[in-house]
């Protein structure tokens, strides 16, 4: 069998264009991500899922982020809105590891739906007193037994769901002091610090099958950031001992400099298995894929395990879910 493409890719609008299918054909991404722009109908939405799919000739995972709180791609009216993680965490209480199973399993439901079979969640970065603000309100607290607990009750609950967890953001974000989105957050605390703390939810959860990397420097382990750091990597996979399919946090994020090219390669060089690049160009997509080429045989071997830990949903009564969330979150389940 020919190697996936080492890379995930998303799509410029709410269809693919006929270009964009001949392309997806050739580079044979491993999966594909939506975003907002790709979202306008729950029809439109399988439409396209199928699209893709149909593109590369098998059930390819498609991703979202699909936290809650601001970063939610499917918006009310249509779907299900709900408050930041760390709020309904605060609001369940002693609850929260149930309120979390049940949050994740109806956003499970509604994906599956869709023909969405994978979420990017966990996010178990420890929150702290610095962490910046575009990552605070996501987490899920800042005791690091804590927040392996709920993230657990996340990735369980989308499993039951059918839908693939994405662990992130390896080895741990929670003491960036800036957006990686903009810049490159370095973080200064020692490696007995980090390890105690920042990365004891990855040790957690390090059989799920996938994870997705922070955008950001430990400054006592290595001066590149993590994604393209050889050194982070090998941390990753022998010490916080990771086995599953690891990607990029998107490529494109302002916190890495140089080309896409030249980022891909990096990324894959270090010890990544797939370059995740979101929200560029058609001719940006087509570079990176050819950066990127084929998994190698353990990063196929990394692939197919993920893939066969889709599971078909259990059977739930939605309802009944959705009157027990409602009931332990006080009946306001979905503010915020």
């Amino acid at each position: 069998m020919t190697h996936f493409g080492a890379t995930i890719l998303d799509a410029t609008g709410t269809r693919l264009s006929a270009e964009e299918k001949r392309f997806f054909a050739d580079a044979d991404p491993f999966g594909f991500i939506l975003f907002g722009r790709n979202i306008e109908s729950a029809d439109q939405v399988r439409a396209l899922c199928a699209e893709m799919r149909e593109a590369v000739g098998r059930e390819a995972p498609i991703t979202i982020d699909q936290e809650g709180g601001r970063v939610q791609r499917l918006r009310a009216p249509t779907w299900r809105s709900w408050p930041a993680p760390l709020a309904q965490v605060k609001a369940a209480g002693e609850h929260a590891r149930e309120v979390m199973y049940l949050r994740y399993r109806l956003i499970a439901h509604e994906l599956r739906a869709l023909g969405i079979d994978s979420n990017c969640a966990p996010l178990v970065d420890v929150a702290g007193a610095q962490t910046h603000d575009f990552l605070r309100d996501r987490c899920y607290g800042t005791d690091p037994a804590r927040v392996a607990e709920l993230g657990r009750a996340v990735a369980d609950s989308l499993l039951d769901g059918g839908v693939l967890p994405v662990l992130k953001h390896i080895p741990g974000h929670g003491r960036a002091q800036a957006d990686s989105h903009l810049d490159l957050p370095v973080v200064e605390a020692d490696l007995a610090e980090l390890t105690a703390c920042d990365f004891a939810p990855f040790k957690a959860l390090n059989d799920l099958p996938m994870g997705m990397t922070a955008h950001l420097v430990y400054a006592a382990i290595d001066a590149l950031p993590a994604t393209i750091s050889p050194c982070m990597m090998r941390l990753i996979r022998e010490e916080i001992g990771f086995g599953g399919l690891i990607m990029t946090d998107d490529i494109s994020m302002k916190a890495l400099s140089g080309s896409l090219t030249d980022i891909t390669r990096a990324s894959l060089d270090a010890g990544c298995d797939i370059a995740l690049l979101c929200n560029a160009s058609l001719e940006d997509r087509r570079a990176v894929a050819d950066a990127a080429g084929r998994l190698d045989a353990v990063g196929q071997a990394r692939a197919e395990a993920a893939l066969a830990a889709r599971r078909t949903p259990t059977e739930v009564d939605i309802s009944a879910l959705e009157a027990k969330l409602s009931a332990m979150s006080g009946g306001d389940a979905y503010g915020g």
